[in-house]
């Protein structure tokens, strides 16, 4: 894995302070955004999470738990990635989580724009085949292709179907889309609640005794909550729907998920790093409590 050693040493995220030989998860800096549609910038994402999740306790009361004291997680920092040669920067994020699964741990990535969960995913689908996804968006990501590319966060989640298939995908808060790919996931291809995230229950039921990999696109949340992202949509959940969401969850066997579209220059009041740092810390927590 090529690593940014000196994030590793002095920048890690608030309560991930273990050795990696000593930790069960994994944390890693994907700093990709080469195929975002409307605005770039969260290639910035990672390193302004770490920088500022020093203003998060490590303690958490909505789960009881504390990232230091009750868990063993372990920053890497982010990768060093080849700028502007998109496949090559997938395939480092693929390789990096495929050498994660095979040490056995857990991955936890930090984005970049949605396009790096792809490679994400397939490298933790090839240690679990029967892999579940649970997406948290405000857009559909089912495009077949973006202006003739296939590749890109505007059709992640319809790359990621080609390989897990049909009942293997779980949508929620998903508001924006076209009619085509609305069309599409009530075909039987995904299981999406649009708007809210009031079904998750149901979907725990669902998942219970399967691997599944969870993908929070922070745009999920409503830019009243959350402007620092590249293509905000309105109507969007709020902090606490999110959490509900993310805690219904709980007993699952999560065996990998990332955070991704955090662009933080576009809310230079630092509330969206804030929020985006307490989503991961709530997530880690869920992460490390589910085995």
């Amino acid at each position: 894995m090529t690593m940014n050693r000196q994030a590793f040493l002095d920048h890690r995220f608030l309560g991930c302070q273990q050795e990696p030989q000593d930790a069960g998860i994994w944390v890693f800096g994907a700093p990709f955004d080469g195929t975002v549609t409307f605005r770039p910038g969260t290639r910035f994402g990672p390193e302004a999470m770490r920088r500022e999740s020093i203003g998060l306790e490590t303690y958490s009361p909505y789960q009881d738990l504390d990232l230091e004291e009750d868990m063993k997680i372990a920053d890497l920092g982010d990768l060093d990635l080849p700028f502007g040669n998109r496949d090559g920067c997938l395939d480092l994020i693929g390789q990096t989580v495929g050498d994660i699964v095979d040490r056995g741990r857990r991955p936890f990535m930090v984005g970049g724009e949605h396009l790096v969960s792809l490679p994400a995913v397939l490298a933790v689908h090839r240690a679990h085949p029967d892999l579940c996804l649970v997406h948290f968006d405000a857009h559909t990501d089912l495009r077949a292709e973006y202006l003739g590319e296939e590749r890109s966060h505007s059709s992640v989640i319809r790359r990621i179907w080609d390989q897990l298939g049909d009942g293997r995908i779980w949508q929620f808060g998903i508001r924006s889309g076209t009619r085509e790919e609305f069309s599409w996931a009530s075909g039987g291809h995904t299981t999406m609640e649009r708007f809210r995230a009031d079904t998750v229950s149901d979907a725990r039921k669902a998942l219970e005794g399967r691997p599944v990999y969870v993908t929070v696109d922070l745009d999920v949340l409503d830019p009243s909550v959350f402007a620092g992202t590249g293509t905000p949509e309105a109507g969007g959940l709020s902090f606490h729907e999110l959490l509900e969401g993310l805690l219904g969850l709980s007993g699952l066997q999560i065996v990998g998920a990332d955070v991704v579209e955090l662009a933080p220059h576009y809310d230079p009041s630092g509330v969206s790093t804030a929020v985006a740092c307490k989503v991961m810390r709530e997530l880690l927590l869920l992460m490390g409590r589910c085995v």
